[in-house]
């Protein structure tokens, strides 16, 4: 690990202050800075440690939804009994990430600003776009088994590797963000997140400076039901092949809300607000759900190391839509419970 600064302020102000200093980058919990400082594929010169800045490690009512400091830990949120009790899809994909210990360490700004699990990102050794501007992408023709099939572009098929950030997109969370000037302003997760194009390295749309202080959650959806199923290559502490969060009502026997967003399909929580169209006013069924899983799946770029990813998302997405319609009873694998109104 190479030589660094560390400065732990008290104040937003002073933090955002921290952060004009060349090479400074923020750190909270540490669980994925520090691993990638150890590998040398982030080398910053100051570290700015937050974790005593007041006010942002709570969780409060408001407007009938939620705050979320930023600073609340992964495992505080998961384990909240207003978080399980309005929120089930987002307590199981905490739970669904990581492992005990570093949900104890983890928190909800730095899990929402995790870098890519991509192995091509991880070592120093092989050519990266998002590590190192124009140095090419080794995951080309490489192995591809954990990586993104939509939303990428040559120079990157990195996907995003949150758990949490699947689930808040499907909830409509937003994001509030602190300037360096002071005010305050609120974006979603779409918003937040920027897809590779040509520039894989910039990955938020987050200016110099500014830092997240929380996330909102809005009023639950009542009488929706949710669920998230996770589908990895063993039963802990792994990221998702294919992950899917889902958010739905039913009436009278048709589907009147849906909101559906995937994880390890794409360089960002993925929603796909045209897949979603194509429930509302039809009665569930199989057919139905494999239209939708087509749509999502459209303008899907594979290759033989993960073209197994179409299969597994339109299984995933079925057997998360039968339960959450009542075709089918929750598995032991997802959360399924009613919002009461």
């Amino acid at each position: 690990m190479r030589p660094f600064d560390y400065t732990r302020p008290d104040s937003l102000d002073a933090a955002t202050d921290a952060l004009d200093a060349p090479g400074a980058r923020i750190i909270a919990g540490g669980t994925n800075l520090l691993d990638l400082m150890k590998l040398q594929v982030m080398a910053p010169e100051t570290l700015v440690d937050i974790n005593r800045l007041p006010g942002l490690d709570r969780i409060e009512a408001e407007a009938g939804g939620l705050r979320i400091g930023a600073l609340v830990r992964n495992a505080d949120l998961a384990a909240d009994p207003r978080v399980r009790h309005a929120y089930p899809v987002l307590s199981r994909a905490l739970l669904a990430g990581a492992s005990g210990q570093i949900r104890n360490k983890a928190t909800t700004g730095g899990n929402l600003l995790q870098r890519t699990r991509c192995p091509y990102f991880y070592d120093p050794a092989m050519a990266c776009n998002k590590r190192e501007p124009g140095a090419g992408c080794a995951a080309e023709g490489g192995v591809t088994r954990m990586l993104a099939i939509l939303g990428t572009s040559p120079a990157c098929r990195a996907a995003h590797p949150s758990d949490m950030a699947v689930a808040l997109r499907a909830l409509d969370a937003e994001v509030e963000v602190h300037a360096p000037d002071g005010t305050l302003r609120r974006i979603g997760l779409d918003d937040l997140y920027r897809l590779p194009g040509d520039t894989p390295e910039v990955e938020t749309t987050l200016a110099p400076g500014e830092i997240i202080t929380a996330v909102h959650l809005p009023a639950p959806d009542a009488g929706a039901v949710q669920a998230y199923r996770k589908i990895r290559d063993r039963a802990s502490y792994a990221f998702a092949l294919v992950s899917v969060a889902a958010v739905v009502a039913v009436e009278d026997g048709r589907i009147t809300r849906a909101a559906l967003a995937f994880g390890g399909l794409a360089p960002r929580p993925w929603r796909d607000g045209r897949a979603e169209a194509l429930l509302i006013g039809k009665a569930p069924s199989e057919a139905l759900f494999a239209e939708v899983a087509e749509a999502v799946l459209d303008g899907a770029v594979t290759d033989a190391g993960n073209d197994f990813k179409l299969a597994m998302t339109r299984r995933a997405l079925a057997a998360v839509l039968a339960e959450t319609t009542g075709l089918a009873p929750a598995s032991t694998g997802t959360d399924k419970v009613e919002v009461p109104a």
